[in-house]
């Protein structure tokens, strides 16, 4: 059982905080928005962040509930209303003609489906296989790296997902690894951050493969992946990138990473439906990457990920989410989410008592930032406080722990959030502080 759901049943459960969900928006089967209006030519993205009627027409886009201010928008993304009107279309399809389309068309499409992500990401086809999630993605990668000999050092951080650590530990008893972690500093800048990697470098020779995560899950620190990436390689080092929480909401594509290895969800900041990712293996490194079991050896990415019977309609809705999540533009998505994150950020950083766990620097924000209480670092206590949010102040934002500095909530804000729910927060955050 991972960590978080362990500290959640000895907190006590969320759930019996959360209100009732009969105020929810309308079924996916309503009418369609408009569509969305062209952005104002030659607006950049830092003025159209801005540009209330815009973004107004953006959250139009997307059934959003009225039960609770939802402040957790990393765990997955929510589909757009044409999306889910195309997902409910492809299962109704696939529901009718069954193994008859299964068998005859839809390799076919999958295969398009995958040429699409393929574009999406900066890489050549051949490049990716498409998975169930970045869990599946990098478990994948982690577990079938083969460079490894018995001594050979791999290594973690605390700002890692938790079963990409476990994946990570168990080299021990595969490979016969030393399996080393370090803890990211904080206050975290950008030059303390790759001198806690450069660090560990010079201090495990051995070292052959690392775990980078481009964006975490904790407190939203965006690793600077390429640069980790270029003195990785250097000193001989493989890196393999979790992007779980990167592609999609940072304007980069894959080949950015300067990495190898990559896994990736597209049911995250993409809006694709849940239970859609990919595996990037960049093309001549297949090899290093064991086949799936019992599968043929071979430069096809392909043998390196098995799902059996997936989820038809899921994939192909992918082709759909990648054209509004371009319509809209990564680099606009960006740009919103960032003003979204710092309007509550920086207003929270003024509270005594508030200790807010985000950096100043552009270069390592996304949409994700987290807090805690001053003094309160255990995982109760940001359990605790995360309840107190959903039952007196009807905001829901989720207790995160594994940082080597404790525990802490986490807000995540979508693109669809109007900035009044961080507003909302920021009041929140003044009374809680004040006991």
């Amino acid at each position: 059982m991972n960590p978080q759901r362990r500290a959640l049943l000895r907190a006590g459960s969320l759930a019996a905080a959360l209100p009732m969900a009969a105020g929810a928006a309308s079924a996916a089967s309503a009418a369609l928005p408009p569509p969305l209006p062209p952005v104002p030519a030659g607006t950049m993205p830092d003025a159209l962040a801005g540009n209330q009627a815009y973004w107004q027409a953006v959250a139009a886009q997307y059934d959003t509930t009225d039960a609770i201010v939802q402040l957790d928008n990393a765990f997955w993304g929510s589909m757009a209303r044409p999306v889910l009107r195309h997902y409910e279309q492809q299962l109704a399809m696939v529901n009718r003609d069954n193994a008859w389309y299964a068998r005859m068309r839809f390799p076919a499409d999958f295969e398009a489906a995958r040429a699409a992500a393929a574009r999406a990401l900066g890489v050549g086809t051949d490049e990716i296989v498409l998975t169930r999630g970045a869990t599946e993605a990098l478990q994948v990668l982690i577990a079938g790296y083969n460079r490894l000999q018995p001594g050979d050092a791999v290594l973690y951080a605390d700002i890692d997902y938790d079963n990409m650590i476990t994946v990570t530990r168990w080299l021990q008893q595969r490979r016969g690894a030393q399996v080393v972690s370090i803890a990211m500093p904080e206050p975290f800048t950008h030059d303390n951050v790759v001198a806690a990697y450069v660090a560990a470098m010079e201090r495990h020779p051995t070292l052959k493969l690392m775990l980078l995560t481009h964006v975490n899950h904790r407190n939203g620190m965006v690793l600077p992946v390429a640069e980790i990436s270029r003195l990785a390689r250097e000193r001989g080092i493989d890196v393999i990138v979790d992007t779980a929480h990167g592609f999609g909401q940072l304007d980069m594509t894959i080949p950015d990473l300067q990495a190898d290895f990559a896994g990736i969800n597209l049911h995250k900041w993409i809006g694709a439906p849940v239970g859609v990712g990919a595996a990037y293996i960049k093309r001549g490194r297949v090899a290093d990457i064991d086949p799936y079991l019992g599968e043929k050896a071979g430069d096809d990415i392909r043998t390196r990920v098995h799902t059996g019977t997936v989820n038809f309609a899921a994939y192909l809705s992918l082709p759909a989410a990648l054209d509004l999540h371009a319509q809209i533009g990564v680099a606009n998505k960006q740009a919103r989410l960032r003003l979204l994150r710092n309007r509550w950020v920086e207003a929270a950083r003024a509270i005594d008592g508030v200790e807010v766990l985000a950096s100043a620097d552009p270069r390592l924000t996304s949409a994700i930032a987290s807090f805690r209480l001053k003094g309160r670092t255990s995982v109760a206590d940001s359990y605790a406080l995360s309840k107190k949010l959903v039952q007196e102040h009807g905001i829901f934002a989720v207790p995160r722990d594994g940082l080597a500095s404790g525990a802490c909530v986490r807000v995540t804000p979508g693109i669809f959030t109007p900035e009044s729910h961080l507003d909302r927060l920021v009041e929140a955050l003044r009374k809680v502080a004040k006991g």
